[in-house]
């Protein structure tokens, strides 16, 4: 059992992950790092995919916090341990295809029959049902058949490729968030459900605020977007070819951004006018060209004018917010650990 500490809400959980790659031990991990007691069932023989990206299974971050078993999953003995593990669980994670976990007798139905009180957490790029449930798919295809991919890039420039964070990662945490809402439930009802996590699925709800500003025409539409045309929202070029962002987009903000750079004769009133855009980006790209990054970090980071510099992964490590909330730890080996999220503490009275 683990520790019942603050930090980890989730110790009575318990989760049978069949590894897969992305976004299935991610999601593993997430739940983990809360607490719950995750048991990994692996392949005998590491896929080729999890060796390139995750490098010695020992030091595999996707497996901290985990207890691993190998098994194999083709042999009557594999299946039988597997269903012994999830008759003693709350919830089981699995990334295949559609199809794949019941032609090896795995199946939601034949869990059931062993644990019928079994979360049943499916992840996957395009869900288990629909045209494309059976193609075979990554991160920026899911985000491309969303819609919101095409917010990547300003209207007709080619969209650049996110992170991976914007859509596996997305479709972990919605898994976590299913399983766990399914678990209450369970615990009360005594009855299981199938969580069908699709990325799709996740992503485009994750979208709702980009709809409501599409709706008012701020983005995607034939007028200019204050998130892709406007001078108060960008990344900028510094003399010494790194970046910086502001993202002023109240006005109180942006009149104080405005004052912070010197500009005394552009009217904070204005901020929406777009016709001064293009004018004003074209002044605010010079100003910041003029000067290195670390000037600009000096003059605007800590304000409201909603600043940011853009960091390498290297530079984030060492910043001082994140040190301070020891956000990332540099391991020997090269390899940077991030600290889990969201964090908890127990509620005191006044």
């Amino acid at each position: 059992m683990s520790n019942p500490a603050p930090d980890h809400p989730l110790h009575t959980l318990r989760v049978i992950e069949f590894e897969g790659i992305g976004p299935g031990p991610l999601a593993g991990l997430m739940l983990a790092n809360l607490g719950a007691q995750v048991t990994v069932i692996t392949r005998p023989v590491q896929q080729q995919l999890m060796r390139a990206f995750g490098g010695d299974a020992d030091e595999n971050p996707l497996r901290r916090n985990k207890r691993v078993i190998p098994l194999d999953l083709k042999t009557p003995a594999g299946v039988e341990q597997a269903l012994a593990l999830i008759a003693g669980a709350d919830a089981l994670i699995e990334a295949n295809r559609p199809g794949v976990m019941e032609r090896l007798g795995l199946g939601p139905a034949e869990c059931a029959v062993h644990n019928p009180r079994l979360i049943y957490g499916r992840m996957t790029g395009w869900g288990q049902t629909g045209p494309l449930a059976q193609a075979a798919g990554h991160d920026l295809n899911y985000l491309a058949l969303t819609g919101l991919l095409s917010l990547a890039g300003r209207p007709g420039e080619r969209p650049m490729v996110p992170p991976t964070v914007t859509g596996d990662a997305a479709g972990a945490l919605g898994l976590c968030f299913g399983i766990v809402s399914a678990v209450l439930d369970a615990r009360v009802s005594g009855k299981g459900r199938v969580v069908d996590a699709a990325i799709v699925d996740v992503v485009a709800m994750l979208g709702t605020i980009v709809q409501l500003a599409r709706s008012s025409g701020q983005i995607d539409s034939a007028s200019a977007s204050p998130f892709h045309d406007s001078p108060f929202y960008d990344s900028y070029i510094c003399a010494d070819g790194r970046f910086i962002t502001v993202g002023a987009l109240e006005n109180q903000f942006y009149a104080l951004l405005l004052a912070k750079l010197g500009l005394a004769d552009i009217d904070p009133a204005s901020q929406y006018d777009r016709t001064q855009w293009a004018g004003l980006k074209r002044r605010f790209t010079d100003l910041f060209a003029s000067q290195p990054r670390e000037h600009w970090c000096a003059l605007l980071e800590g304000s409201d004018v909603c600043f940011a510099p853009v960091l390498s992964i290297a530079e984030a490590v060492g910043h001082p917010h994140n040190k301070a909330r020891e956000i990332y730890r540099q391991m020997s080996s090269g390899l940077i650990e991030t600290a889990p999220a969201p964090r908890f503490s127990y509620s005191k009275p006044d």
